[in-house]
């Protein structure tokens, strides 16, 4: 299979709407206002900064958005949010909440922040470079710093791993096209462009890669120490011994209100864990973390592909070790490592996951958004046992 690019974060395209950073916030951003204890991450380890600033943000209603206002809260500053009103307007009711449109071609577009000045901005709704360009240069003016967070999904060749900063980003075929289903990484390359254009020198450039933990609405992640926690035998992919990268929300937020504080500009790439993680790592200390009974059954890429077994669909954040994408789970991370990027155990993400999705309603548990059916992983898991005990089975490597 061949694995599209926005299939491999956290804010995959979700046609309908181009806000595709997650769903609802988590249960603590809600209650009247009151940050959450600080979390991990970096920057945010409870203390306030240094000076308080007033924080601008561009949507901030879903995933990442209420993370980056729990984080901004904690380390003391001002927040106000900017967006339509329509996705979860009950959420911090003690912020300055300002309605418009991120399009100045629709209603009243962009006015509430016209005139209006903030330390810095955070972008974490932009897709279209038209759009990302009007906010950046409105702002421009009245503010000091723009975060804009774009992915990881703008590197034109991800076949190999070590990807840095400085590698070549994906172009969009057709000129104004502002199809983002169809060029979702080069359209955030050009996004990434515009805002540097508009305020060069002054723009921070956060490429995350997948993004996990409470309240994703993808299950990307969620399949795995949820299923894990269900125990007994476990379809897996590969070896064990394929590398996966993620980061959590909560460390995503913490890093991207750090790099305000500090003033951060250029391209930093941010994802985890700060050293290399094996599949089989992975699932082993989620296993042990939720004290789970369950025996992972690791089956060899040619036998997942020969039962129709896809990467990173149905084994979520594994994708092949050869490949146009094998490089995707590999990036290199080091200079958001030296810019202060840190993560919170893995054990504590894995739990902290698994406890939400438990107080989802029960049809939100009943079927997971992503990994193998269920029914479909026993007729894999069968077929598996039928080869290997026949003494047929495929390679392990």
């Amino acid at each position: 299979m061949k694995l599209s690019r926005r299939d491999v974060i956290q804010g995959a395209v979700v046609a309908s709407s181009l806000f595709a950073m997650g769903c609802a916030s988590s249960k603590g951003a809600s209650g009247g206002g009151t940050a959450e204890p600080a979390p991990r991450g970096q920057g945010s380890e409870g203390t306030k900064a240094g000076k308080s600033l007033s924080i601008l943000i561009l949507g901030g209603t879903k995933f990442l958005g209420p993370a980056l206002v729990e984080s901004a809260q904690a380390r003391g500053h001002t927040v106000t949010l900017f967006n339509r009103g329509k996705t979860n307007p009950s959420l911090f009711p003690n912020v300055e909440k300002l309605q418009g449109d991120r399009d100045p071609n629709k209603g009243e577009g962009l006015k509430a922040l016209q005139g209006r000045k903030w330390d810095a901005v955070v972008d974490t709704s932009g897709y279209v470079p038209r759009i990302v360009k009007a906010s950046a240069e409105l702002l421009a003016p009245n503010v000091g710093h723009y975060t804009f967070v774009s992915s990881i999904s703008v590197y034109k060749d991800a076949s190999k791993p070590g990807l840095t900063e400085t590698a070549a980003v994906a172009t969009v075929d057709e000129p104004n096209s502002e199809d983002v289903n169809k060029y979702y990484g080069g359209l955030k390359a050009l996004c990434e462009k515009a805002a540097e254009t508009a305020m060069p020198g002054r723009v921070f450039n956060v490429r995350p890669g997948l993004i996990v933990g409470p309240d994703d609405p993808t299950d990307r992640f969620t399949y795995w120490p949820v299923r894990v926690a269900q125990g007994g035998e476990v379809l897996a992919p590969g070896t064990g011994h394929d590398a996966t990268q993620f980061i959590d929300v909560r460390d995503l937020a913490a890093f991207i209100i750090l790099g305000v504080e500090k003033n951060l500009a250029g391209l930093y790439t941010a994802t985890g864990p700060e050293k290399p993680l094996l599949m089989r790592d992975f699932l082993e200390r989620s296993k042990k973390a939720l004290r789970s009974d369950a025996t992972f059954i690791w089956a060899h890429p040619s036998f997942l592909a020969k039962h129709k077994v896809e990467a990173f669909g149905d084994m979520p954040v594994w994708v092949t070790p050869t490949g146009e994408e094998a490089g995707l789970l590999r990036v290199n991370i080091d200079k958001a490592l030296a810019a202060g990027l840190t993560f919170r155990p893995l054990e504590e993400t894995v739990r902290d996951t698994v406890e939400w999705f438990k107080s989802e309603p029960p049809e939100r548990q009943a079927k997971l958004k992503a990994g193998i059916a269920p029914a479909r992983e026993k007729e894999v898991l069968a077929a598996w046992h039928q080869e290997h005990d026949q003494g047929t089975a495929t390679p392990t490597r």
